[in-house]
């Protein structure tokens, strides 16, 4: 059985997108546009797109900004032993429900402490097997959906297999180009985005 990545321990959430704190020594799992899931229990959990990584600072920091020949020991101690989590905000984009994917908004949110998992490549494939939870990412609010949707499209074409054998690299490019194609009819009214959307795709392609 494969094991389940932890990303983070819930902070705040609503029903559109929730945000999620874990420590900096976590920071190499989650990754800019990953889907993620927070499982809620009796067959329910909600799946969301990390569309922010933010770190606050604190009042240690502001004092080590400013000082002369800060050491790597003390570099290490703050980065590892810090307070202010690493918070990631994501946007809500669908849920399960009895096994069932839902490309809805979930009905009720995760609550204060509940687990952030990153998903694997078998929930990736799951989720994405229709398009209907892009409608979420392009309608977005203080979503980067360009770069957004640049980027989990690229991961997800990874989880599908576009780095494998011939098989399944063509499964892989094949959802991808499928997706973009789905990205250009969704927005085939909405030129500004639609260009900031296949301009990032093209930049990381």
């Amino acid at each position: 059985m494969t094991q389940q990545i932890e990303i983070g321990r819930l902070l705040r959430a609503g029903i559109s997108g929730f945000t999620a704190g874990c420590r900096v020594n976590q920071l190499s799992v989650p990754s800019f546009g990953a889907l993620v899931r927070a499982p809620l229990g009796d067959g329910y959990q909600v799946y969301g797109l990390i569309h922010d990584i933010h770190i606050d600072d604190d009042g240690l920091v502001r004092q080590l900004v400013t000082a002369d020949g800060v050491s790597e020991e003390v570099m290490k101690d703050n980065r590892e032993r810090r307070i202010v989590p690493v918070e990631m905000s994501v946007l809500a984009v669908g849920y399960e429900q009895d096994g069932k994917i839902h490309h809805l908004l979930p009905p009720r949110p995760p609550l204060s402490l509940d687990v952030i998992y990153l998903c694997e490549d078998k929930d990736i494939a799951r989720f994405t097997e229709k398009f209907g939870y892009f409608r979420h990412i392009l309608n977005g609010k203080d979503v980067p959906v360009g770069e957004v949707i640049a980027a989990h499209i690229l991961q997800v074409g990874k989880a599908r297999g576009a780095d494998g054998g011939p098989l399944r690299q063509s499964s892989g490019q094949a959802w991808i180009e499928s997706a973009t194609q789905e990205v250009i009819t969704l927005l085939r009214d909405d030129y500004p985005t639609l260009m900031s959307v296949l301009g990032a795709l093209a930049d990381v392609s």
